[in-house]
């Protein structure tokens, strides 16, 4: 069962999705455990088997998929439909999940190179997606939200220029060496739209102050208009799966059935 979509229904296909969903959460969670240096001193023998084994599976996954997908109608010209494929999200994240296995044996890399590569395995838990019916839950939500979401960044942005701006002039004539520049001050920016305050900059001057006090109040209402765009989407979502509505998975919008 090649295509999650279409055989999720058969026994057979929900025993293939649970092994490699199981397969996925195992491989991931090994990644992680090998920083731990007892671990993988103590175990080093038995993370390499099942990095070998894990990514055995999903490369055979990987190329099984790549000559099936011409059964897909986007996919069917022989070629092209295949290059298309291989160039998809889905296909890329697929190979980013076995590329860091193969990769020191092709070219030689050192250390420092090789300990990136390895963090790159973390691209196999977005394997996930294919399987999970909340992974496109979420898909259609920022497809369908995308220009609010949009929006949001841009007011975001907008506000963060601004408050480094302004902090700037208020501050780096009594501050040169916390606020040296406008790129450097948004750093603050950030900090503290966000509500974090983890940084070592902070205002003196009544001015600043007064700039930090309207700064941390707006940022609890911008940072919290993204989550409120998505709590409304996820709504949407289940109360239009509960009607039996269809929606494209790209861009979001109700197809007519």
């Amino acid at each position: 069962m090649l295509n999650p979509a279409e055989g999720r229904g058969t026994l057979r296909g929900k025993m293939v999705n649970i092994a490699i969903i199981t397969l996925i959460v195992i491989s991931t969670l090994a990644a992680i455990a090998e920083t731990v240096d007892q671990f993988y001193q103590r175990f080093k023998i038995g993370f390499l088997i099942l990095e070998s084994f894990s990514v055995g599976v999903f490369s055979i996954e990987y190329l099984l998929r790549i000559w099936t997908c011409t059964y897909r109608e986007p996919y069917q010209h022989p070629v092209k439909g295949r290059l298309k494929y291989i160039f998809s999200f889905g296909s890329i994240i697929d190979l980013f999940a076995i590329v860091p296995f193969y990769l020191p044996f092709v070219i030689g890399v050192d250390f420092l190179f090789l300990r990136i590569l390895r963090l790159v395995r973390f691209f196999r838990f977005f394997k996930l997606g294919r399987y999970l019916q909340a992974s496109r839950d979420i898909k259609k939500v920022f497809a369908a939200k995308k220009e609010e979401l949009v929006l949001s960044a841009m007011v975001t942005a907008f506000l963060i220029i601004i408050a480094s701006g302004l902090m700037y002039f208020a501050e780096h004539h009594v501050q040169p060496d916390k606020f040296p520049s406008i790129p450097q001050t948004m750093w603050w920016s950030v900090a503290t739209l966000t509500t974090v305050g983890s940084t070592d900059a902070f205002a003196i001057t009544p001015l600043g102050k007064t700039i930090t006090s309207i700064i941390s109040i707006l940022g609890v209402g911008i940072f919290a208009l993204p989550v409120g765009i998505l709590a409304s989407g996820f709504t949407e979502v289940f109360k239009n799966r509960k009607k039996g509505k269809m929606y494209c998975p790209h861009c979001g919008k109700e197809i007519e059935h």
